[in-house]
C-alpha cells in the first residue's frame, strides 16, 4: 500500500548541511515537522536542526528510530561502514527506503554493510552544494527493489532543493558527480581567476566581486531560460574580431576545452577509487 505524502515518516541518519537543505525544502514543500526526525552527533549541529526545524533529533542513530518509511543517509562516506553496521537491523526490520546522499558509497557496499542476508531498496542520489540554497542539480539512481511509489518519493524529496533526474546506471553516479557534484567548485574557481583578472585591469576587489557574480549568475538563467544550445549563444556574445572574439581566442590558444576535460575526468576517475578504498 503507497502512503500518502503526508503519512511518509522520515528518519535523517546524519543531520548536517546536505541533510539541512534536505529538511528545510521537506517543510517548505508541504511536509510537517511530525514526519521527520534525525540522529546527529555533533550537540552543536543538533541543536541547530532542534531550532531551525523543530524537529526531534536524537545523538544516538537508534535512539527513537521507529518504523520509518524512509532512511535518509546523510553522513561523510568514511563513517557510512560504521553506521550501518550500527542502524543496520533497524533498517533490516523495518525494511524502509534508503536514500543515500553520500559520494563514492556504493548500492552493494551499502547492501552489504546493512545486512548480506537480506534485500533493500535503496537510491543512490548525489546532490551539489547549491542545495543549500534551493537550486541542487542531483543525479539519482535506484537498485531493483525500489519500487516506482518509492522512485516519486524520492523524486519529491530530491526535487525540494533542485532539479533531480534518473540515470540509467549506477556508474553514471560518478559521471554526475564529476559534472554536478564537483561542478561548483569548478565554477567558483573560474570566477576567482576572472575577478583577479579584473582587478589586475583596475577594478577594486568590490566591483569586480559583484560583476563577476552578476556576469555568471546571469549567463547561467540565460542558458537555462534559452531554448538555444550553449554554441548559439556563445556566438551571439561573439562579434567577429572584437573584444569577446579575443578572449575565445586566448582561451582556445591556452587549451581551455581540453583542460576542462581533464579535470572532469580526473573527478570521474577519483570518484570511481573512492568506492575501492571503503571496503
Amino acid at each position: 500500500m503507497v502512503k500518502a505524502k503526508e503519512e511518509l515518516r522520515i528518519r535523517f541518519v546524519g543531520a548536517g548541511n546536505m541533510a539541512s537543505s534536505l529538511i528545510g525544502g521537506l517543510l517548505n514543500c508541504g511536509f510537517n515537522n511530525s514526519q521527520i526526525n534525525a540522529s546527529e552527533p555533533d550537540a552543536a549541529q543538533r541543536h541547530y536542526v532542534e531550532s531551525e526545524f523543530r524537529i526531534s533529533v536524537y545523538a544516538d542513530n537508534n535512539s527513537n528510530f521507529g518504523y520509518p518509511d524512509i532512511v535518509i543517509l546523510a553522513v561523510k562516506p568514511q563513517v557510512m561502514k560504521a553506521v550501518l553496521a550500527d542502524v543496520g537491523d533497524k533498517i533490516t526490520a523495518t525494511k524502509p527506503l534508503i536514500i543515500s546522499v553520500a559520494a563514492g558509497i556504493t548500492i552493494e557496499q551499502m547492501a552489504a554493510w546493512i545486512n548480506p542476508q537480506a534485500t533493500h531498496a535503496i537510491v543512490r542520489t548525489m546532490p551539489n552544494t547549491p542545495a543549500l540554497i534551493g537550486q541542487g542539480a542531483i543525479g539519482m539512481f535506484a537498485n531493483a527493489f525500489v519500487l516506482e511509489a518509492q522512485k516519486s518519493q524520492t523524486e519529491d524529496i530530491m526535487s525540494a532543493v533542485g532539479t533531480a533526474l534518473w540515470v540509467e546506471n549506477e556508474s553514471l553516479i560518478d559521471s554526475v558527480t564529476a559534472l554536478s557534484g564537483s561542478g561548483p567548485a569548478y565554477f567558483f574557481a573560474f570566477m576567482e581567476a576572472l575577478q583577479t583578472a579584473a582587478e589586475d585591469l583596475g577594478l577594486s576587489t568590490e566591483q569586480a566581486a559583484i560583476l563577476t557574480q552578476k556576469t555568471a549568475s546571469g549567463a547561467a538563467l540565460l542558458a537555462e531560460r534559452s531554448s538555444e544550445e550553449l554554441a548559439t549563444l556563445r556566438q551571439r556574445v561573439t562579434s567577429p574580431n572584437g573584444t569577446t572574439a579575443a578572449a575565445l581566442d586566448s582561451f582556445e590558444r591556452d587549451r581551455l576545452k581540453q583542460a576542462v576535460k581533464h579535470a572532469v575526468t580526473a573527478a570521474h576517475e577519483r570518484s570511481i577509487e573512492l568506492s575501492k578504498e571503503f571496503d
